[in-house]
């Protein structure tokens, strides 16, 4: 980044008028900043913002080929194995549409799943560290606005892109869930994909991923090694959170005594079984293996029953709000550790 100093104006920037001073172009000291980061990286955030606008176009298109497949072949909450009377004869036409749609929704979903890593890796990374490392900052920090208020500027607009782009898309993809998510398609809530790519996590991940990239760039001073800490981090935590994330809310258990088979609805996310005993104790193994003397094991551990902890698809969007507002706080963390460490380096 390089400054040009023009006829009529002070080697900070500012020109002379009768009326007193003002930032070139008409813009006060921030406000010119915020131009400036636009200038710079208008590149990445308009790719960032075309493709969450395709994005969110795909969707909306596929959402209408999916709903009109649905609701030709009436297979709405269908799965191919259903205990639902009217989805009796829907297998052959579940199994057609996830043939059909199953590869463009799991594109979707991988896509918003990499979108935080790649928002951190192309856009948080080089945002600080490309400056240190070419020693831009030093022209920009002689100017008229201190450091902190570079900070502000360099990390406000980029995270109002990110929080627009990635909110816009999220939306768009959660209205096509309601129509093709879950069993219709096999794609539950709860999957390694789904969750990730479902309604506020993928927008706190994203916010996340930029936080990360600028505290390493400010940090590392190297934009390549930023980079590479940046995408580690970003991965490290979204696999560290979905270990967590069964036991973000307390889970229901449903119990089913001997001789009644044991089924949860096909849209339950099941984190734990084993059976209990008529003193109400839960063995967590199963202490008998199937076998003629099957049963005659049971009694002698009085086993009344099997139990599955699970979580119904009502504590979907709890647990979506939860993880988000545990990832929020991190990168409101890593923020604020950003500006003290500006803050310490230059006053």
């Amino acid at each position: 980044m390089t400054t040009t100093a023009h006829p009529g104006t002070n080697g900070r920037g500012t020109t002379g008028d009768r009326g007193g001073t003002r930032q070139a172009d008409g813009r006060g000291p921030l406000g010119g900043l915020v131009w400036l980061v636009w200038r710079q990286h208008r590149l990445v955030f308009g790719v960032l913002l075309a493709a969450a606008v395709a994005g969110a176009v795909y969707c909306a298109v596929l959402r209408g080929q999916m709903a009109g497949f649905i609701d030709s072949h009436h297979i709405a909450g269908c799965s191919q194995i259903s205990l639902v009377p009217r989805c009796a004869d829907a297998q052959e036409a579940v199994t057609e549409f996830r043939n059909t749609y199953g590869s463009p929704l799991r594109l979707v979903e991988v896509g918003l799943v990499l979108l935080p890593a790649l928002i951190g890796l192309f856009l948080g990374a080089p945002l600080i560290a490309r400056e240190l490392e070419a020693g831009t900052d030093k022209l920009v920090l002689t100017q008229s606005v201190g450091p902190l208020r570079w900070l502000a500027a360099k990390t406000g607009l980029p995270a109002l892109i990110v929080l627009t782009a990635t909110t816009g898309l999220s939306l768009v993809f959660s209205w096509l869930w309601q129509v093709a998510g879950d069993e219709v398609s096999g794609f539950y809530w709860y999957s390694a994909l789904g969750f990730p790519s479902l309604g506020p996590v993928p927008v706190a991940y994203s916010l996340l991923a930029l936080a990360v990239g600028v505290l390493a760039g400010l940090l590392l001073r190297r934009t390549v090694l930023s980079m590479g800490v940046t995408l580690a981090a970003v991965v490290v935590v979204q696999v560290a959170l979905s270990q967590l994330r069964p036991y973000l809310l307390p889970a229901e258990t449903a119990e089913f005594p001997n001789g009644r088979a044991g089924q949860l609805p096909d849209d339950a996310w099941k984190v734990g079984q084993g059976n209990y005993t008529r003193s109400g104790a839960r063995l967590s193994d199963a202490p008998c293996d199937p076998s003629p003397g099957y049963e005659t094991c049971l009694r002698q551990h009085d086993v009344a029953g099997q139990y599955m902890e699970h979580h119904p698809v009502s504590h979907h969007w709890p647990l979506a709000w939860t993880e988000a507002g545990i990832v929020l706080a991190v990168a409101a963390v890593l923020t604020v550790i950003a500006f003290r460490v500006m803050r310490r380096r230059h006053g």
